[in-house]
């Protein structure tokens, strides 16, 4: 999950930022160790709260009741026994020990402690735990309890009022109790709504950088399976021509040795293409790894590479008739290596199911904004001289309709008489975000 790191707020000045890791320091020992803080709270209270009630009480720092004042602030309230106020502090203060863990029960024990004190007409510092209790069930307890918790605080606050009356006009002191109670109502639920702000934002941020890494992952299985579609092509088109080639330079070696000789200066081409083309591919994975290498020169393959690639076949022993119509010079680079690599797979499939002596028809098409590929094949031949339709699905087509994907088309490979027919259609239509 990502928070917010104190370093964040160096920017605002070294004051702001020492405040910051004091209180993300305070924030870790409190998730630690929770009841150090409620303990603390409560000792402090005893301290500024309970602690002088008691030493007046002994008459360490002298009597409430000897001082100078108005006779009605002496006789406005009933003075305790020591035991009686001792019993009543703590019924105030030490339910504050689990204001946290069960804010509506620690509030519920320091009211009725409240209630009874004030019923009896005493008046004890350590009436502050009112409103600590009620900040507490603002900002930990559940909010459908705050409604009833205000109308019990108003009661209460109101028999305070009405009892020192003697001494304080009621509207007065209903007024700086009330006050006091919607400060401290109010403080909770500040705080309340800024740690929902902040739980919202983290888990935002959260959210984000699971998406930033979803999208990571997706990127890199796109370009992993881009470039095992490359990988595939170069590797099966290259192995099938190697792979005939030798097959009938073995044959030729006896019979006539210069179409021997020749089979293997055409393998020895064709293995240095293969080898020219991987190294391309393998050179953008290291760029992407970030290993530098040296660029590579040679361009993606295009229309006029296919040629090229017809001569191979044909030296393959395929029969290849190759016919282009429409405005192919147009078309962009990232179309001329989607129709090279799809004429690529469809021919090396010919020339693996089909094998030597098999003829094909390539023809590619430009109509408008729309590409056709048509790759028909005669079919393989049988031991008694007769055509074979039988054919079967893989990689490479799978590869292809990746392919014609990219630009809104689609690819389909069936029997037509007797062999085999490809045929792929592109969208030339620009698009946003075209690549």
């Amino acid at each position: 999950m990502t928070t917010v790191t104190t370093e964040d707020l160096t920017g605002m000045g070294p004051l702001v930022a020492r405040l910051g890791r004091a209180g993300q320091r305070l924030r870790h020992a409190d998730r630690a160790r929770p009841w150090v803080l409620d303990t603390a709270v409560v000792v402090l209270v005893l301290l500024l709260f309970c602690l002088p009630d008691l030493l007046h009480a002994v008459g360490v720092l002298g009597r409430d009741d000897d001082g100078d004042g108005p006779r009605r602030f002496q006789v406005a309230f009933t003075r305790l026994p020591l035991a009686g106020m001792l019993v009543l502090q703590a019924g105030l203060v030490l339910p504050l020990l689990w204001r946290r863990r069960a804010p509506a029960a620690a509030f519920g024990a320091v009211t009725g402690v409240f209630v009874l004190q004030w019923a009896l007409g005493a008046a004890l510092r350590a009436d502050v735990s009112l409103f600590v209790a009620l900040y507490s069930l603002a900002l930990h307890g559940r909010l459908r309890q705050l409604p009833r918790a205000c109308v019990v605080t108003a009661g209460a606050l109101s028999l305070v009022a009405a009892r020192a009356s003697a001494a304080v006009p009621v509207w007065d002191a209903l007024f700086f109790l009330l006050s006091t109670a919607t400060a401290a109502l109010a403080l909770g639920l500040v705080i309340r709504i800024r740690r929902a702000q902040l739980a919202g934002l983290r888990d935002r941020a959260a959210r984000l950088e699971t998406e930033r890494d979803q999208r990571g992952r997706l990127a890199v299985a796109a370009e992993r399976a881009r470039v095992a579609r490359e990988m595939h092509d170069i590797v099966g088109h290259n192995l099938s021509v190697i792979i005939t080639l030798a097959d009938a330079g073995a044959y030729a070696t006896a019979a006539a040795p210069e179409r021997g000789k020749e089979a293997l200066h055409l393998i020895s081409d064709t293995g240095r293409q293969a080898l020219g083309e991987l190294r391309r591919v393998l050179g953008v994975l290291r760029e992407a790894d970030g290993v530098p290498t040296e660029p590579e020169m040679s361009p993606q393959p295009g229309l006029t590479d296919i040629d090229v690639l017809c001569e191979s076949v044909r030296a393959a022993g395929l029969e290849v008739v190759y016919r282009r119509a429409g405005d192919t010079d147009a078309l962009d680079n990232g179309v001329q290596l989607t129709v090279y690599r799809i004429v690529q797979e469809a021919l090396t499939n010919t020339l693996k199911h089909a094998g030597a002596g098999a003829r094909a028809n390539l023809a590619i098409v430009v109509e408008d904004t729309r590409l056709t590929i048509t790759v028909q094949d005669s079919g393989p031949l049988t031991p008694t001289g007769r055509p074979c339709t039988t054919n079967e699905e893989g990689h490479g087509l799978v590869g292809m309709r990746e392919r014609a994907a990219l630009y809104g088309g689609h690819v389909s490979a069936s029997p037509a008489g007797v062999g085999w027919t490809v045929r792929a259609d592109l969208d030339l239509t620009p698009q946003d975000g075209a690549r």
